[in-house]
């Protein structure tokens, strides 16, 4: 591993690469980035960087942000089949017939989605700004919002206004973390905090101390005067928060509650797509133009605080 950190390093420097990680991502994805985080602030981190290759650790729809937004650079992904259900259960034309079935549709579309599907949004969002996307729309809109159910349910109770909700979600958050899972956990850690990604069954956040995006979360334990934090959320998270706060205590919800496409990437097929510049994500300009304008959008609304 040291020899392949250090061909890695080397070829950054040749190629002027950036590595982005997305928090799901293996331990040694995390220590080989140049920065890790939630999907807004990789989104940021892709926006602003100067560098003329941008690796990107996470699954295909955060490769094509990028790229929509940084057109002149090489995006790269480890892998190319590292994809997303949840973005997968949404399509172009699955939206264009249920945009029809409203006066005024507005369509938020949650940033796990297509760059096909952000073309025909209006804005996009993710779990840490949604709730502010979402208020920032005239009330006499017909609200669409796709394609995460779980998310939708939270945000629109959240907000107290009524927005049309697609029917997908996300199978490591919808089918692992449940409430037995988090009762057994208060039982065992009665001093935890319980934290939850809003991507969670509203069953689960009824029972959660909060309800986060991953980027919140880690700026959240940081200034907790808690000691010990039950997460709900995919358990690449665990590292991070761990090598941050060394003297707090994570349990996972569930040891299931992994993203098989996430732990898709490793540090072998960094170095490859480094080393081939292969695996090159771009999208169409027509289809491009259209998607750069809602997450544009989503860039200048900051999340809760």
């Amino acid at each position: 591993m040291e020899e392949t950190i250090k061909n890695l390093n080397k070829l950054k420097k040749e190629r002027n690469a950036v590595i982005l990680a997305h928090i799901y991502q293996l331990p040694e994805i995390h220590d080989v980035a140049d920065f890790v985080g939630d999907s807004l602030d990789l989104s940021r981190k892709a926006a602003q960087t100067n560098a003329d290759v941008i690796v990107f650790c996470g699954v295909h729809f955060m490769a094509e942000t990028a790229s929509i937004l940084s057109p002149k650079k090489k995006v790269l992904i480890p892998d190319v089949n590292a994809g997303c259900p949840m973005a997968d259960m949404i399509t172009a034309e699955k939206l264009k017939e249920f945009k029809s079935q409203y006066k005024n549709p507005v369509v938020i579309a949650y940033v796990n989605t297509s760059a096909m599907v952000k073309a025909e949004s209006d804005i996009c969002c993710t779990s840490s700004n949604a709730v502010n996307v979402v208020k920032s729309i005239a009330n006499n809109s017909d609200i669409i919002f796709v394609p995460d159910r779980n998310l939708g349910e939270y945000v629109q109770k959240t907000s107290n206004i009524k927005m049309n909700i697609w029917n997908g979600f996300c199978p490591t958050h919808n089918n692992f973390i449940i409430p037995e899972y988090i009762l057994k956990a208060k039982k065992e850690h009665p001093s935890a905090e319980i934290l939850v990604h809003p991507e969670c069954r509203s069953e689960v956040i009824s029972l959660a101390d909060y309800v986060m995006s991953t980027g919140i979360m880690c700026r959240h334990v940081a200034k907790s005067a808690a000691k010990e934090f039950i997460i709900g959320t995919e358990m690449g998270i665990l590292y991070k928060l761990k090598k941050d706060n060394p003297s707090k205590k994570f349990y996972p919800i569930s040891h299931l509650t992994i993203c098989p496409n996430m732990k898709k990437i490793t540090l072998a097929k960094v170095l490859d797509v480094l080393i081939n510049m292969k695996n090159v994500i771009s999208v169409p300009e027509n289809i491009r133009q259209k998607a750069y304008i809602p997450i544009s959008k989503m860039l200048k609304i900051a999340p809760q605080s």
